[in-house]
């Protein structure tokens, strides 16, 4: 039998949670002083390598290669992760160099503020303008996240009731597709309806979940990565995907977003069936887990649970359980939240790397392109140092990205 490189990575990193987990049924259940302080040492590992690593840093990093960042200069979809790092690791550290680096990274991205060509305007503004100006009070930020907001519904399809995911306003390529990954954008507009007073961005939101949480929804919890509409009509045409397995697999990352963005539109508006459909996502995902509590790139691949890893799919759904068993007040999300953060910091760190430049490895980008497969990315550092502080320190992220509710 060939063995690849990927096979005894991922064998080996389940293995060693496995030893640990399996003896008995108490040895999966981590004490709280061993969790904390895991989790303490990984927040102090990320701020360590953004101390070592951000200064030198010349663009907006969205993957490594060889274990060192690449880069865009416009940020691409993923820009407002890099000063959004910057911000937890300010809010964590008080080292005042994480503020200025942040500032200098979010001011690059000014010139997206008019971009109509993406849906990740909420990627893009709300980590890093968004934060800056609940940090730091300055209204040019808090005025540049509203004109972000106000390219983004230009994206709205009024007949369809969805946001479109891909493609510039006047291309009719992909002209009625939708993803799984808009929800996470949808709380750029729930906060330019708060600033503004004007309810149209928060009503064009609401409507985009409701059309997500009626198509994409399946019966089981699951999810497939697309869902396309007739763009004139706005007749559901049906599942697809781009990052999954198939229309009919469950890309795990697109589960995440689900997970963490139903609840955060539920915050936003109390809508008690944006709460129920989060859960549902929530222990679909959780009841396909492995007992190393990382995620597999697609949950309903043919070969999973024994198939790649995605770490950012494990970091995005901790931190939307950790919301979750907030408002639910369900033990079971905040344990299982816990579990996925404590295996992460323990299996996927590039902590035994010399050269590696970002904190997490064991990411999937896109792994039916082959694009991204073991590597690192800069959401999943992101979110591990979120939900790490949402463990450690929650009111430091309540600063940041406001986790009110109505």
């Amino acid at each position: 039998m060939h063995v690849t490189r990927r096979t005894l990575l991922t064998t080996a990193a389940g293995a060693a949670v496995a030893v640990s987990t399996s003896a008995s049924p108490a040895a999966a259940e981590v004490s709280g002083a061993a969790t904390l302080g895991t989790l303490r040492r990984a927040a102090d590992y990320a701020v360590a390598k953004l101390r070592a690593v951000a200064p030198g840093v010349t663009g907006f990093p969205v993957g490594t290669k060889f274990e060192k960042w690449t880069y865009s200069q416009n940020g691409d979809w993923v820009g407002g992760f890099w000063p959004g790092q910057l911000w937890l690791a300010w809010l964590y550290s008080g080292e005042e160099q994480f503020k200025t680096l942040a500032l200098a990274s979010a001011e690059k991205l000014a010139p997206r503020r008019t971009d109509t060509g993406t849906h990740d305007l909420g990627f893009l503004f709300y980590p890093s303008w968004v934060t800056a100006w609940r940090l730091t009070g300055d209204p040019k930020w808090r005025d540049g996240a509203i004109q972000a907001a106000s390219s983004l519904i230009k994206r709205y399809n009024p007949a369809g009731r969805f946001i479109r995911a891909w493609g510039a306003l006047d291309d009719p390529k992909n002209a009625g597709r939708v993803i799984m990954d808009t929800i996470m954008n949808l709380d750029l507009l729930a906060f330019a309806s708060r600033e503004t007073a004007d309810p149209r961005y928060l009503d064009i939101a609401v409507a985009h979940a409701k059309t997500a949480q009626r198509n994409f929804l399946r019966p089981d919890g699951s999810t497939p990565h697309v869902f396309d509409f007739d763009p004139v009509t706005g007749a559901p045409l049906g599942p697809n995907t781009v990052q999954g397995y198939s229309p009919a697999s469950c890309w795990s990352r697109g589960q995440a977003w689900g997970i963490y963005g139903f609840t955060t539109i539920h915050r936003r508006t109390g809508d008690p069936e944006f709460l129920a459909t989060a859960r549902r996502l929530a222990d679909f995902a959780l009841d396909r887990l492995t007992p190393d509590h990382v995620p597999v790139w697609d949950y309903l691949a043919p070969q999973a649970p024994d198939d790649v890893k995605d770490a950012s799919a494990g970091v995005i759904t901790a931190c939307g359980l950790l919301d979750l068993a907030e408002l639910t007040h369900h033990r079971r999300y905040r344990d299982s939240a816990l579990r996925i953060l404590t295996a992460v910091s323990r299996t996927c760190l590039t902590a035994k790397s010399a050269r590696a430049e970002a904190s997490v490895a064991r990411c999937t980008r896109n792994r039916p392109a082959e694009d991204g497969v073991e590597v690192s990315l800069p959401y999943a550092d992101y979110y591990l140092l979120e939900g790490i502080l949402r463990v450690l320190d929650r009111s430091k992220v309540d600063q940041a990205i406001d986790l009110s509710s109505v």
